[in-house]
C-alpha cells in the first residue's frame, strides 16, 4: 500500500511537505526540460547526422545515467528492493527506448510522434491487469484521454503530409515500443506501490544496471555495436551531443519517476502527451509554419482532454457517518464485519 507521509524529493528539491500543484508542476517542469533538450538532440543526431544507432545511443546513455546517479551520492547499500525485481522493468525499459530511438531511422519525428501519441491509452489498459495495482479509471478518464490523443493525431498528420518518411519496419518498431511502453510505467507505479521506501535513483540505477545485457544481446547480433562504435570513432563530437542529451534526458527521466511515484502511470502517461503537443507547438512558433484549421481542431481536442482530467470528480455527496457510532443490531455488526473483511482483502498486495 503506498505511502502518502513517504519522503519524495527531486534532486534537491523536497516534494514532500508542499501541496500536489506545487509537487506537480516542478515534475512537470523538470519533465518538459529533459525531454524538449532530448527531441532536439535526437532531431539532430538522426535527421542531420544520419546517424540510426539507437541500441547503441541508449547504452551510451546507461553509462552517462550511472555516473549521474553516482555523483547524486546513491549507492546499493541503499536499496530497498531485491534485484530481481528490476529484470522485468529493465527488459522493456530497453526495450522501450531501443525500440523508440532505432525507429527515427524509418520514420520522421511527426510520423512517430503520432504513434508515441497514443500511449495513455494502452498504458491505462493494462493498470488493470498488472498485479498490485489493478486500477479502475472513470469514463471520464477515458474521454480525456481519448481527446488528447486524437488531437494530437490530428495536428500531427496536419503537418505529416508535407515530410512523410513511412516505413513497415519503423511502424513495427514503434508498436513494439508501445506495447512495452504500456507496461513500463504501470511496473514502475507497482514497485513504487508496493514499496514506499524506493526512491526515484534506485529505480533508475538498477533498471540501468540490469538492463545493459538486454541491449548488449540486439547489438551484437545485429552487428550495430561494431558499425556504431566505427562511426563514432570518425564523428567524435556525436559523443559530446550524446552526453549533453543524456544528462537532459536523466533530468526528465527522474521527473517522470517522480510523476509516477506521486501521481500514477497514466496521470504521466497523459502529461507525456501533452509534451508532444507542446514541442510540436513551439516548433510552429520559432520556425513560424503557418497553423492551418486542422492544426486548431487538433489544438482545440487536446485543450478539452486537458481540461476534462483536471477537473475535479463530481461525487454524489456522501452520509457522513461516525466512526465511534456502534452498530445497533446483530445484522448491523454482521455488516460491518463483513465490510471491513473486504477491506482488508483490497488492501492486501496482489504480488
Amino acid at each position: 500500500m503506498k505511502s502518502e507521509e513517504q519522503a519524495r524529493s527531486l534532486f534537491w528539491i523536497s516534494l514532500s511537505d508542499r501541496p500536489k500543484w506545487q509537487q506537480f508542476l516542478i515534475c512537470s517542469s523538470g519533465f518538459f526540460f529533459g525531454y524538449l533538450v532530448n527531441g532536439i538532440c535526437e532531431e539532430y543526431v538522426y535527421n542531420r547526422l544520419k546517424f540510426s544507432y539507437g541500441w547503441y545511443f541508449t547504452f551510451i546513455q546507461g553509462f552517462v545515467y550511472l555516473a549521474l546517479i553516482y555523483l547524486q551520492g546513491f549507492t546499493t547499500k541503499q536499496m530497498s528492493n531485491p534485484w530481481k525485481t528490476y529484470v522485468k522493468l529493465s527488459a522493456v525499459l530497453m526495450g522501450s527506448h531501443g525500440l523508440t530511438k532505432g525507429s527515427l531511422a524509418f520514420l520522421n519525428y511527426p510520423a512517430q510522434l503520432m504513434f508515441k501519441s497514443t500511449k495513455v491509452l494502452p498504458v491505462m489498459v493494462m493498470g488493470a491487469f498488472i498485479p498490485g495495482l489493478r486500477r479502475k479509471y472513470s469514463i471520464s478518464e477515458y474521454i480525456s484521454a481519448v481527446l488528447l490523443v486524437v488531437g494530437l493525431i490530428l495536428f500531427t498528420l496536419a503537418d505529416a503530409h508535407t515530410s512523410p518518411n513511412f516505413s513497415s519496419i519503423g511502424v513495427v518498431m514503434i508498436l513494439g515500443a508501445l506495447v512495452m511502453d504500456s507496461f513500463l510505467g504501470n511496473l514502475q507505479e507497482a514497485i513504487f506501490t508496493m514499496n514506499p521506501e524506493t526512491t526515484q535513483m534506485e529505480m533508475l540505477f538498477c533498471s540501468t544496471v540490469v538492463g545493459f545485457p538486454f541491449l548488449l544481446v540486439p547489438m551484437i547480433l545485429t552487428g550495430e555495436l561494431f558499425t556504431a562504435w566505427t562511426a563514432c570513432l570518425q564523428h567524435p563530437y556525436v559523443y559530446g551531443v550524446l552526453v549533453f542529451e543524456a544528462m537532459a534526458t536523466f533530468v526528465g527521466q527522474v521527473s517522470v519517476l517522480s510523476l509516477i511515484a506521486i501521481f500514477g502511470a497514466a496521470t504521466t502517461a497523459m502529461i507525456t502527451t501533452a509534451r508532444k503537443a507542446v514541442t510540436l507547438l513551439l516548433s510552429y512558433m520559432i520556425f513560424t509554419k503557418p497553423l492551418t484549421e486542422q492544426h486548431g481542431t487538433g489544438l482545440l481536442l487536446i485543450a478539452m482532454g486537458i481540461i476534462l482530467k483536471t477537473l475535479p470528480d463530481i461525487q454524489a455527496p456522501k452520509r457522513r457517518t461516525s466512526s465511534n457510532a456502534k452498530p445497533s443490531s446483530k445484522g448491523e455488526r454482521a455488516l460491518v464485519g463483513n465490510k471491513r473483511d473486504e477491506e482488508g482483502e483490497q488492501k492486501q498486495p496482489l504480488v
